[in-house]
């Protein structure tokens, strides 16, 4: 029995990545999560610019958000592709669905998006006199999939608006699908994780566009998610401190613990309470709207989803 503990000891503890917490996600998993969500914020809300037709009052919404959709999910993949162990097997994925397997939901939908996000993408690209615009309109079946999107523009739109829902959801319940991990066990995580997506997104939005109207609306916009998203994330703590030994041991890393000097200054106090408090005083007229407020909302965006799944793995039942 000696030798047997021993052997358990000497081969499973002695890795730094098991021994004193599980680490089996590092960096990749939440810059993935990150870009996840802002490419479901940015699906979201040029959706609903062509549902409403406000193209000419949201113009980089109209034609710079579809085009930045699906660049920005392959790199949030790349980074998820370096997580993987066996990256070969990356095809498995597709080979099946399982309806009660979030990741088995993940992988179809990010496969949709890049279907519907890419079309309407291209369509705007081609359209945008960017570089290359004119050589990339020219190659062989790009005219068809413009016209097929221009056809189709309110379907598509409708389209990228549930599946951006569903992405920014997804990114979150990926996380509260472990019950193991007390820290992110909540149906709050998915709607936490979307009205994050779309303020980063809405952020994106007011740091890209050239136009003083449209920055301003996204700003306000973002306002009010950032509200929604201190409720929530409100919720999310309640039920933690009101849940079980575990879950009360595990809100103990983000309050008062490791985790907690980055989730109250980069979350809470940068992501949030600043940028809130700059947008109220510019709205009164009593500070100037600058590009402040959503580049802090960008660091917020990205230190939640590092905190969380950092912090989660640190504590199980």
């Amino acid at each position: 029995m000696q030798v047997q503990d021993y052997a358990e000891l000497s081969t499973t503890r002695a890795n730094p990545h098991i021994d004193p917490a599980l680490h089996i996600w590092g960096w990749e998993v939440p810059v993935y999560l990150f870009l996840g969500g802002l490419v479901a914020g940015l699906l979201v809300l040029n959706a609903y610019t062509v549902l409403t037709r406000r193209e000419r009052e949201l113009p980089a919404a109209a034609r710079v958000f579809p085009v930045l959709g699906v660049p920005l999910l392959a790199v949030g993949l790349g980074a998820l592709f370096l997580d993987l162990e066996y990256k070969l097997h990356v095809f498995r994925f597709y080979t099946t669905f399982q309806l009660s397997s979030p990741m088995s939901w993940g992988s179809w939908i990010l496969l949709v998006v890049f279907a519907t996000g890419g079309l309407a993408g291209l369509s705007a690209y081609v359209k945008s006199g960017w570089p290359l615009a004119t050589f990339v309109r020219g190659l062989p079946f790009v005219g068809a999939l413009e016209r097929l999107a221009d056809r189709h523009a309110r379907g598509l739109a409708a389209a990228n608006a549930l599946l951006g829902v569903a992405l920014g959801i997804y990114t979150g319940i990926l996380l509260s699908g472990f019950a193991a991990r007390p820290l992110w066990n909540t149906g709050l995580l998915g709607p936490l994780f979307l009205v994050s997506g779309l303020s980063t997104g809405a952020a994106l939005g007011a740091l890209l566009t050239r136009d003083s109207g449209e920055r301003h609306t996204l700003l306000r916009l973002d306002l009010w998610l950032m509200l929604g998203e201190v409720v929530l994330l409100g919720l999310w703590l309640l039920g933690l401190l009101t849940g079980g030994e575990a879950a009360r041991a595990s809100s103990g890393l983000v309050l008062g613990g490791p985790y907690a000097a980055a989730f109250w200054t980069l979350v809470v106090a940068v992501g949030l309470a600043v940028p809130i408090l700059l947008e109220v005083m510019a709205l009164r007229g009593r500070w100037r709207q600058t590009l402040v407020a959503p580049a802090l909302v960008l660091v917020g965006g990205l230190s939640l989803r590092f905190v969380l799944v950092y912090a989660g793995q640190h504590l199980g039942y």
